[in-house]
């Protein structure tokens, strides 16, 4: 026990050692570490390129929608061949034979029915940028509340501590006046011993704490972006638990009207019917405006052949038909068919999802109020009892196991209050995360 003691002890060191040498030190609101979160964030972030990744890429397929241009341009050198010449009654027509040909065409394109397929591809990719946009929104919602719990967390922890400190402090008491009461033969070897092993373990306790305490801080570093040897100093403070919310169906109303996902889900099946729309444009034939302009030497149009630029130019329709691909349309179809009633289910299990979720944030943030009153009345009737008992122990009056058993009964009583007041904060953040209302 003395060497696990020892230990503790030089790792609060080596860490006090260490903080002093490399570390900062900053005073942070939760406001503040909320914000430092928010831009530092590498998932946030990425978050935010891929929302930007899939508006490009609808802003990409509604670029089929117009027309494209395209130009070619090109020199070939041909092999020597005989000229071509062509006897005639009177005369012999010869065909000169051009070693250097140059070519350039500007070709244009404009879709003018396409069965709704390419329309619908756009509906579809731009109904998935949307949704992708809006589910930026949920993860910056889970990153404030992971923020929330490291620096409640954190606080948590510092509490944890000190009342770990008062303990050993009130026991460190305790043990000088139960060594003043043996010395005048009032009390027993071994009740002295019971006081050094209780102080020895409240050692313990708080070295525990004290690495409870590093590893909140190196969390809520690692969450906002700070480098891991910066201590936080922390300035906001638990809010009053007088908090009232309206009752459960109507916090429900408020969930499914304002949470995000809903709204992306909503999305993803529009995408999906887009998609649908999209497949079955393969069943319809495909009408395109087609039109060039060619500016070539020799220009091939141009009879008999020169070799001088010669410019030319054609515009026309074309109709375009799967008469059989082997089914493909029937499958695609199928597919997209399928994919809309998958996103129909997603939606109703996120439905399902979120009540869930309200109504286990609700019922766990009611109970924690009820905690903290319980833990208030608590407390004091352990203060109260161990003033009395400690009093009475100095004057002989009073067993020393019953001070240590007061001691521990405080200690717990603390504990367990100063644990329902961080829970109270984290619950009443859960609980506006399940309704949506999480900044």
């Amino acid at each position: 026990m003395r060497y696990t003691r020892f230990l503790g002890q030089a790792f609060a060191l080596l860490v006090a050692h260490l903080g002093g040498v490399w570390s900062q030190e900053v005073t942070m609101t939760l406001e503040e570490c909320v914000k430092l979160g928010l831009e530092r964030s590498k998932m946030l972030h990425s978050s935010v390129l891929r929302a930007e990744s899939a508006e490009a890429r609808a802003r990409e397929v509604s670029a089929g929608l117009y027309p494209s241009l395209k130009l070619i341009a090109g020199y070939t050198k041909l092999s020597e061949v005989p000229e071509f010449r062509i006897p005639l009654p009177g005369a012999t027509v010869a065909f000169p034979v051009i070693l250097d040909t140059y070519s350039t065409r500007l070709s244009l394109q404009q879709p003018l029915f396409t069965g709704w397929k390419l329309q619908g591809a756009v509906n579809q990719a731009e109904h998935n940028a949307e949704a992708t946009k809006i589910e930026v929104e949920r993860d910056r919602a889970e990153l404030i509340y992971a923020i929330k719990q490291a620096y409640w967390n954190l606080h948590r922890a510092k509490e944890v501590w000190r009342v770990m400190e008062e303990n050993l402090a009130a026991l460190a008491t305790h043990l000088e006046d139960a060594n003043n009461l043996l010395t005048q033969g009032l009390l027993t070897t071994n009740d002295v011993l019971r006081v050094r092993v209780q102080h020895s373990q409240a050692e313990l306790m708080k070295a525990d704490a004290e690495n409870q305490v590093e590893m909140a801080r190196l969390a809520l570093n690692s969450l906002i972006g700070l480098s891991l040897d910066t201590r936080v100093v922390l300035a906001s403070q638990l809010t009053p638990t007088t908090g009232e919310y309206p009752d459960l169906k109507e916090l429900l109303d408020r969930a499914l009207a304002g949470r995000s996902e809903l709204r992306s889900a909503e999305l993803r099946i529009r995408a999906a019917e887009a998609g649908l729309t999209s497949a079955k444009g393969g069943w319809f034939p495909q009408v395109l405006l087609i039109g060039g302009y060619t500016y070539a030497r020799p220009n091939p149009r141009v009879f008999p052949a020169k070799d001088e630029f010669k410019d030319t130019w054609d515009i026309g329709v074309t109709f375009q038909f799967d008469v059989w691909n082997n089914l493909t349309s029937l499958h695609q179809v199928t597919a997209a068919r399928a994919q809309v009633e998958q996103s129909k289910d997603a939606r109703e299990n996120l439905r399902d999802a979120i009540t869930l979720d309200v109504t286990q944030s609700y019922l766990n943030y009611q109970q924690v109020q009820r905690r903290i009153a319980l833990a208030e009345l608590n407390l004091n009737q352990a203060a109260e009892s161990y003033r009395i008992t400690s009093e009475k122990f100095k004057l002989g009056l009073s067993p020393n196991a019953d001070l240590l058993d007061a001691e521990v009964a405080l200690l717990q009583a603390k504990l367990q209050l100063t644990h329902a007041h961080v829970d109270h904060e984290l619950a009443h953040a859960r609980l506006k995360k399940a309704i949506g209302e999480l900044p």
